[in-house]
């Protein structure tokens, strides 16, 4: 059983306060809804601590909801059910001493389910009692043993059967907190070193091999709230994963020159807007930001504020272009191409229980119908970038090559491809490469 430690983030509130906000939080992912909105809903005070104890749990609620099951064969309401869940969870790891957290969860249910108290205490005791033969019970079970969907893992197998359990084990880990200088305002060094002075200490960034010159990340091994990083307000750093940080400088450099100053430049599927400022930073460019939900491009447009970087927002379905195209080619386009965030289940352990199988399927076809749109709107001897936080090869090179034998005037340039969180397990030295991404370079070939 993976027991990797989220600790909680220190809190003054009480224990049991802060596990009825969990218990609200992964019944909320239970039943569909995001952890990232189910949070939103707790109080400021709260949200820290609750979101600490919500990211353990979903990284071992595998094993907690098998364990469960054998405690209670008949799952309890919805909310207890949670309470319990996260309980166990909980004490499978250190965060708490376990005598506390029993007395701590029942106080929970006292004050949330009070009928529901004396089966809380009386499951998580017994639990105490038989840990070590529960545990053993559940060593055949995939889903308790990695904490991932059978079906997830069944595909993981499919795609990478030599790295499956090593991105199955990188998953659970706590990714360090990635930072991108702005390179309008300085360099990545001298930024780096204002990060000393103010007493955060980088840690050695390795970045993916063939990544771009421009692809410097700074890695923090642990999160600080953003006010704490010198010119955060000032523009003069973002937060960014290490991965996600390839994009735009190989598509501004991908004719091995960069795009020239006011070319034209499309960041389909723009939102939350990281990767425009990127272009942006990186050089003089005319971007059009599209995204079809006008909430996810208000976050673009308060990203470039903050960064004071310009570009023209547009709320509209990339895949349906004669709703809001000019008729005017771009020379590049960026297509971060809606996914399964498989990549980046370290960051959003709620991912691997919100997805179904039938999605990935879904998406691709979606992955598609966007790529083929956006096509037609590259000018000849322009390049486009495809890219999606996902692991999964449906997401990846197979819709490349899919598209690549549809359409005769695409061309592969050289690219990453798929990059593999595999390292953050495999080799702790080099714990700072980044999310799992795939990335696709495609060349339009003169007519």
């Amino acid at each position: 059983m993976s027991k990797t430690v989220t600790p909680p983030s220190p809190s003054s509130l009480p224990l049991w306060q802060l596990l009825i906000g969990c218990a609200d939080a992964v019944a909320a992912v239970r039943q569909g809804q995001s952890l990232t909105d189910a949070l939103a809903a707790r109080p400021a005070t709260e949200r820290p601590g609750v979101q600490a104890l919500s990211f353990a749990v979903l990284r071992r609620l595998g094993t907690a909801e098998a364990l469960r099951k054998k405690l209670v064969p008949k799952a309890p309401q919805p909310w207890v059910d949670a309470l319990l869940l996260s309980a166990l969870a909980l004490a499978l790891g250190t965060e708490y001493n376990a005598h506390t957290l029993v007395d701590q969860a029942v106080e929970a249910a006292k004050r949330r389910a009070k009928v529901a108290s004396g089966l809380v205490n009386a499951v998580l005791r017994r639990f105490l009692r038989e840990q070590e033969a529960l545990l053993s019970a559940l060593d055949s079970d995939p889903v308790a043993q990695f904490n991932h969907p059978a079906w997830w893992i069944k595909r993981l197998k499919k795609d990478w059967p030599e790295h499956w359990q090593a991105i199955l084990m990188a998953n659970q880990e706590q990714p360090p907190m990635t930072l991108r200088a702005n390179l309008r305002h300085g360099s990545t060094a001298a930024y780096v070193a204002r990060l000393v002075d103010a007493g955060l200490l980088p840690a050695p960034t390795s970045p993916w091999p063939d990544a771009p010159a421009h692809a410097q990340p700074i890695a923090l091994p642990s999160g600080v709230p953003v006010q704490r990083l010198p010119g955060f307000v000032d523009g003069d750093v973002s937060v960014q994963d290490a991965a996600a940080q390839i994009a735009a400088p190989l598509l501004i450099y991908a004719g091995g020159a960069p795009l020239a100053s006011g070319a034209r430049v499309l960041d389909a599927c723009a939102a939350p807007g990281g990767k425009t400022a990127h272009l942006l930073e990186l050089a003089d460019l005319q971007v059009t930001a599209l995204d079809a939900d006008p909430e996810r491009l208000a976050r673009v447009q308060d990203t470039l504020k903050r960064l004071k970087l310009q570009a023209r927002t547009v709320a509209a379905d990339a895949s349906q272009p004669d709703t809001w195209w000019d008729g005017r080619p771009f020379d590049a386009i960026l297509l971060d191409a809606p996914c399964s965030a498989s990549g980046i289940v370290r960051r959003h352990p709620d991912v691997r229980w919100l997805r179904r199988e039938s999605d990935i399927a879904a998406l691709a076809k979606t992955q598609d119908a966007i790529l083929q749109a956006l096509w037609p709107l590259l000018k000849p001897g322009g390049h486009l970038l495809y890219c999606t936080c996902s692991v999964f090869k449906m997401e990846g090179q197979d819709r490349i090559d899919a598209f690549l034998q549809r359409t005769p005037d695409a061309q592969a340039c050289p690219a990453p491809g798929h990059l593999l969180p595999v390292v953050e397990y495999l080799d702790p030295a080099r714990h700072n490469r980044g999310d799992g991404f795939f990335y696709a370079l495609l060349h339009k070939t003169p007519a």
